[in-house]
């Protein structure tokens, strides 16, 4: 028998998957991959093999997810049209790259996938996954098989005597990892109808966040965050804690209407409470430490970035070239940033750098004042000469 990796999540198409691609003849080898979603893999696998998986393999790629993909878009400053962090987008690339690893490792011919026709995912694995090896075969059971519902798919599951956490009445899409979740799917699919509050499950609701707020302090080097009020974590634990925090605060919600690399409009919902935390004081780290120029050119640049990231895109050369070019504007974004997180909100207060542009003997008003503003009448009037 032909054998084909799949990448399994042990949700609703996966689990379909396994059976679908065993009837056409594959000997199915399901690949678990585990950045951060704090799922039971022992039961996954289990389900893996109980719907017929040959073998299966099960990945700890968080370390690697947070260190060479999260925070390479935290330093890019990518943010997907200004309000998705792409927590799914980044987990793709590198759940693609361990695909090709685990298919040659089995000598598979083939690698396989959950996606959907209409979404983005499907870009991100098989673009990925034919850069890195252009001879695999691509199967993508959802764009062909005979189920035009995810409501037949829960009933073909049930005939097959698998059950799942997932029902007729509450068919939401869910992908989670540690940097943040991807909800769709359901009375979502209304952009009118507001977010049930059961979908959430890493953020408290603002309302319901503490009358207090918190502070807390994060220490960067080199435009990756290093410390938390003070004290030294590796990347995974860091992220972990922020997510804890800023989630108990109501940090991180998005409901937004997006653009699909596939053409269409789709509702999604997201939680990234750590990245939301990061990233501001990341961007509030840089307005002290870059010059005026290449932070506005920066903002283009982190645009791109993630359209990249998004469209499939992270084993491209553009990528990588600009990746050299991000890596060289960090080298001064060393410092501390001040935050306070209150019921949604989250707000830098204090900010301070070795490397910091910002001079109090130049911007202040009050005594020892040095800008010498007798210049500024010649520098208005050959500022607007041309005009």
């Amino acid at each position: 028998m032909k054998k084909v990796v799949l990448a399994y999540s042990g949700g609703l198409d996966t689990s379909c998957a396994i059976p679908w691609l065993k009837d056409k003849g594959y000997a199915v080898i399901a690949m678990i991959a585990d950045v951060g979603q704090k799922e039971d893999f022992a039961q996954i696998k289990t389900r893996a093999l109980k719907t017929g998986a040959a073998k299966v393999h099960v990945l700890d790629l968080k370390k690697e997810f947070v260190e060479n993909y999260v925070f390479a878009a935290l330093k890019a400053g990518a943010v997907y049209e200004r309000k998705y962090f792409m927590a799914t987008s980044l987990s793709r690339p590198i759940i693609a790259k361990y695909q090709v690893e685990v298919a040659h490792q089995e000598k598979a011919t083939a690698i396989a996938h959950g996606c959907t026709g209409k979404g983005n995912d499907q870009v991100r694995f098989e673009v990925t996954a034919k850069i890195l090896d252009p001879k695999l075969e691509t199967i993508a059971p959802v764009r062909i098989w005979e189920f035009k519902t995810r409501e037949e798919e829960i009933d073909y599951l049930y005939s097959k005597g698998v059950t799942l956490e997932i029902t007729k009445k509450k068919p939401y899409s869910i992908d989670k990892n540690i940097y943040g979740m991807s909800i769709e799917a359901g009375v979502l699919e209304d952009p009118w109808t507001e977010p049930p509050e059961d979908i959430y499950q890493m953020t408290t609701s603002p309302e319901k966040a503490p009358s207090k707020p918190i502070y807390c302090e994060i220490d960067f080097g080199k435009g990756i965050p290093k410390k938390l009020n003070g004290k030294s974590y590796h990347g995974v634990v860091l992220l972990e804690k922020l997510n804890h925090i800023g989630g108990t605060q109501g940090i991180g919600r998005v409901d937004m209407v997006e653009n699909r690399l596939v053409g269409i409009k789709s509702r999604e919902i997201y939680e990234c409470p750590g990245g939301t935390i990061l990233l501001t004081a990341h961007q509030e780290l840089e307005a002290m430490v870059l010059d005026r120029e290449t932070m506005r050119y920066k903002q283009g640049v982190s645009l791109k970035y993630a359209d990249l990231i998004y469209y499939g895109l992270w084993e491209t050369p553009l990528k990588k070239q600009l990746d050299q070019y991000i890596e060289e504007t960090q080298r001064h974004v060393t410092g501390t940033i001040r935050l306070k997180l209150y019921k949604g909100n989250c707000t830098v207060v204090g900010r301070k750098s070795p490397y910091s542009r910002y001079k109090k003997e130049l911007a202040t008003y009050g005594h020892g004042d040095q800008f010498d503003q007798k210049l500024s009448e010649g520098f208005i009037k050959i500022w607007g000469m041309p005009y």
